[in-house]
């Protein structure tokens, strides 16, 4: 496939996404407004790529290759592409206006896949011109790592831009799995208990984070809830909680925690701050 694709964002997840793209062959954009924010990303891309030289999981000319294939600029009139994957904050007026200023400067067949994990889909497609072209494309942190992606199908979408966005999840080397928009699709859905009850054993001081993530990890779990909060990023996963407990109207089974409000109020994000529900070296 030859499809141009842009990353809009250049946050953990953005860079991850354009990473991978890049390395399976596509031409791509990284776009970020902010240009420090594109330097860490920029100095991430590379720092990734040459480890997985050193650990003899990439030639040399394969990652001169994927470097060649990427453009990293802070001019949104550079954002002209095939495809779009957006991985901005997630606020949807902020991803509806992405894409309707991307539209004004792109043909009418390009897609615009967002990568939320929880915002309604049906809703960002609905106030966008040509909403059959829009579509969820939920990759997963980190995205260089993880197989799985939500392909987010809406009341509009449709069927040729799912089977392109499923063509290039396939040469991204990602098992994508389609699914309807609804609250936190399935994988969010499904992992908010998993989550919110850890945390509520907390709560009630029935056990500590490092007993719960040590008696999960036994049963067969590669990462207990608390360690894979702070490898997702506290402010994120509260975020999509939130957002999960409010379009369902608020059950009390999934009500957010309140340890985890505060880690977010404090800044105690995680990995990426250097602590969370445990303490980590920041990264740089």
């Amino acid at each position: 496939m030859n499809q141009i694709i842009c990353v809009c964002g250049a946050g953990t997840m953005g860079s991850g996404i354009a990473q991978v793209s890049a390395q399976s062959g596509f031409k791509t954009i990284l776009y970020d407004l902010n240009p420090a924010v594109l330097e860490k990303a920029t100095n991430s891309i590379e720092k990734n790529l040459q480890s997985l030289v050193e650990k003899g999981k990439l030639a040399i000319a394969e990652k001169n290759a994927a470097q060649q294939r990427l453009q990293f600029t802070s001019l949104f009139a550079d954002c002209i592409a095939d495809i779009f994957i957006e991985a901005i904050a997630e606020r949807p007026e902020l991803k509806i206006d992405l894409f309707n200023q991307l539209a004004k400067m792109n043909n009418s067949n390009c897609i615009f896949a967002t990568n939320t994990s929880s915002l309604s889909v049906n809703n960002i497609a609905s106030q966008i011109k040509n909403p059959e072209r829009v579509i969820g494309m939920h990759f997963f942190n980190p995205a260089t790592i993880m197989k799985l992606v939500e392909v987010v199908n809406t009341n509009y979408t449709k069927e040729q831009t799912t089977r392109i966005i499923l063509e290039i999840a396939g040469q991204m080397g990602k098992t994508a799995v389609v699914c309807k928009d609804s609250p936190g699709f399935v994988v969010n859905r499904v992992a908010r208990p998993f989550y919110i009850e850890a945390l509520r054993l907390a709560e009630e001081k029935l056990s500590d984070f490092a007993q719960t993530d040590a008696l999960l990890e036994a049963t067969g779990f590669k990462m207990g809830p608390f360690k894979l909060m702070d490898l997702i990023g506290n402010d994120i996963n509260y975020a999509v909680s939130c957002s999960v407990y409010e379009q369902l109207n608020r059950p009390e089974r999934l009500a957010p925690s309140h340890i985890q409000k505060e880690k977010v109020e404090k800044g105690e994000l995680g990995r990426k701050s250097g602590k969370g529900y445990y303490p980590y070296t920041p990264i740089t």
